[in-house]
């Protein structure tokens, strides 16, 4: 294969039985239909930093991107459930209730649902990835004879990322997912195929990695070491009475987040324009998750893959370009 070429602006996100692309000339989508036939479609897409300057500003337009993504990632999903053919399969094997349910309510009953499912999710992901890491490290230090209270900041984050990688493990078996994983390769391989100035075939994209910097998986890995350091400078300037409440040990990192979250998002940024050792270093756990959450795509995922990126790209390779 030959050398990358240019590193480039897209980027994109798997879908149930499609791709999510965002370029140049927007966010397009490419989904297999029920019939076989891949459905192509722009969507419009508009960011708050084309609104104000401010949303703009390091660090703060990391946090306003991740905002946004989860958002139309969101909404990307239900797109694609309705196009795929998934909302018929799943009205199929309604029972009685649940079709009266849908009958009486229609398109107020998924919202609904999926309101609740946002809600005990967010729930959930709190206490398994916040609230869990305390509690186990309340217990290796009461066995430890409280010797580790001045690394409570490290050990928390080594727990939660160890949460992370076995989490994402057993997600990982399930039917469902796995497909969506490949969808996830093969976005990536569309994108690594294009930037190493190849001819978007299936064959060339075959060869491809279907490993990148710029993943929503690295961003997730680089947030979590990130979140070591920053946790631990701060535990040294709270109090130890504080630190002992885990409810308001909790809450009081709360507001670390969104500063780690644009760290991290300018890491990001600055690991798809170099391929330094800093670069390299950071970025090796992230892709080595990404062995987890992508797999290795059919042909007709390849496709899919290979219809979004194209529908984003320009016909001038520097308009491509990271900014």
């Amino acid at each position: 294969m030959s050398e990358k070429k240019h590193k480039t602006s897209v980027g994109g996100q798997a879908l149930i039985e499609g791709i999510m692309m965002q370029g140049p000339k927007g966010m397009a989508t490419a989904v297999r239909k029920p019939d076989g036939d891949i459905l192509t479609e722009y969507h419009e897409v508009k960011h708050l930093k084309d609104k104000s300057k401010f949303f703009a500003i390091p660090i703060i337009r990391g946090i306003v991107a991740f905002i946004e993504s989860m958002v139309s990632g969101y909404k990307m999903l239900m797109y694609s459930a309705e196009v795929s053919g998934m909302d018929e399969v799943e009205e199929a094997e309604m029972s009685k209730f649940e079709k009266w349910l849908n009958d009486k309510l229609g398109d107020k009953l998924m919202s609904i649902i999926m309101g609740i499912a946002s809600v005990l999710g967010f729930a959930l992901a709190f206490v398994i990835f916040f609230y869990l890491p305390v509690l186990i490290f309340r217990g290796i230090n009461a066995l430890s004879g409280n010797s580790l209270t001045m690394l409570q900041g490290t050990f928390e984050g080594i727990i939660k990322i160890i949460i992370f990688i076995l989490y994402m493990l057993l997600v990982s078996q399930m039917k469902d997912i796995k497909r969506v994983f490949k969808y996830h390769g093969a976005e990536h391989k569309s994108i690594c195929c294009y930037e190493s100035g190849l001819e978007l075939t299936v064959e060339n994209v075959k060869k491809c990695s279907r490993f990148h910097p710029r993943c929503g998986t690295s961003f997730m890995f680089v947030m979590l070491i990130l979140s070591i350091f920053v946790i631990t400078v701060l535990s040294f300037f709270v109090p130890e009475e504080l630190k002992q409440n885990t409810i308001l040990w909790t809450v009081i990192k709360l507001p670390m987040i969104p500063i780690i979250m644009g760290i991290g998002y300018e890491f990001i940024r600055y690991a798809g324009k170099h391929d330094n050792f800093l670069v390299k270093a950071l970025s090796a756990p992230g892709l080595w998750m990404q062995r987890i959450t992508t797999k290795e795509p059919e042909d007709d995922i390849i496709e899919c893959g290979i219809e979004a990126i194209k529908a984003v790209l320009t016909d001038n390779p520097e308009d491509d370009r990271i900014k």
